[in-house]
């Protein structure tokens, strides 16, 4: 099992006293290696299950020339091996798992104390009792849940945006419980890994396409629990001809608002208020339309990568309608960045390093 660090540690000690004497030799020798062990325990070991994927890449750069953190990197062909793997999950502060949902779980199991931090960024544990669904913002308060959680499901592209739309309305009783959605969004094709990126970089391939149509999409559990709807929406998920990017978009009926919530400023006050101060996401000007692709297209890649996540609302009341709009990097705020946010946060780092 290869360790390296991911960046140089600084190693300067100074040489006076905190009352300004002077110091000897040995003092000097003492407070080196003081210094340098102090640093040491400072230096998070973390270790990505599945680095090769294009989730794990990216985390990887993510974490490429930061001195608080170690990687600890296994051979190529260690990399599925149990024991290899059982030493690293065991070895490190924390582990992100960017796996199928079986080799998910048994990462898990192979975890045998309880100081690891796991930030799985699978769909296995996003419903599960136990863990802390990995979106800081989702609601006050729960990005101190994320601080304490060893348990970490890092949530879906889609999800995220569909879930920062939606909860805060919920809470404030504007949207109720049990209400029809519908979800329509596109995304950059490496959503889909290397197979799909193989198939619209190297094939003959559509320039965009729906899918989804047996309306049992993977991200309809967490979406229904995590909006707090209860509801599994109608979700009409898409592919384009771009490598990263998402709009997600949920249209909406006054009539299925509550009274005080049918109006487009109403509407827009709500995200605004729940979101003021975030460092990652943001509320763009009601029907803001200036700054779109000739006036009225909004491209889906404004954010590749970065952890931003910007949300806008688009309504008319004399027609009595809304569309809420989300656009992220689907392996951003949809993936790698938001696992490397929930990192910081459960390791005790400065949450927007990396980011």
């Amino acid at each position: 099992m290869g360790v390296g660090a991911m960046g140089a540690v600084g190693r300067g000690v100074g040489r006076a006293t905190a009352t300004g004497g002077t110091t000897t030799g040995r003092e000097r020798r003492r407070a080196g290696r003081d210094g340098r062990a102090a640093v040491a325990r400072a230096i998070k070991r973390v270790f990505i299950d599945g680095e090769a994927g294009t989730t794990g890449l990216q985390v990887r750069e993510r974490l490429a020339g930061r001195a608080d953190v170690e990687l600890i990197q296994l051979e190529e062909g260690a990399r599925k091996d149990a024991t290899a793997r059982r030493e690293a999950l065991n070895a490190c502060d924390a582990a992100i798992l960017c796996l199928p949902d079986a080799a998910a779980i048994e990462a898990v199991a192979l975890v045998e104390n309880e100081n690891t931090v796991v930030i799985d960024a699978s769909t296995a544990f996003r419903v599960a009792d136990g863990w802390t669904y990995g979106f800081a913002e989702l609601a006050p308060g729960h990005r101190d849940a994320v601080r304490t959680s060893k348990r970490i499901s890092n949530p879906g592209c889609y999800p995220t945006g569909f879930i920062a739309l939606t909860r805060p309305l919920v809470d404030v009783g504007i949207l109720k419980p049990g209400s029809a959605l519908t979800v329509n969004a596109v995304s950059g094709y490496t959503g889909g890994g290397k197979a799909l990126i193989k198939v619209y970089e190297e094939e003959e391939h559509e320039p965009w396409g729906a899918y989804g149509f047996n309306l049992d999409h993977k991200h309809l559990p967490e979406m229904a629990k995590w909006s707090m709807l209860g509801r599994e929406p109608i979700f009409m998920p898409a592919v384009g001809s771009f490598a990263q990017g998402m709009v997600v978009s949920v249209p909406l009926h006054y009539d299925q608002l509550a009274a005080d919530g049918q109006s487009a400023e109403r509407l827009h006050e709500c995200l605004r208020e729940r979101y003021d101060g975030s460092a990652f996401v943001s509320v763009r000007d009601l029907n803001r339309m200036d700054d779109l692709e000739r006036g009225a297209f909004m491209r889906p890649d404004s954010l590749a990568n970065t952890n931003k996540l910007e949300l806008s609302v688009y309504a008319n009341d004399k027609k009595r309608t809304a569309v809420l709009v989300a656009r992220l990097d689907n392996l951003g705020k949809g993936a790698s960045g938001a696992a490397v946010q929930n990192m910081n946060l459960a390791l005790g780092l400065e949450e927007m390093s990396g980011l």
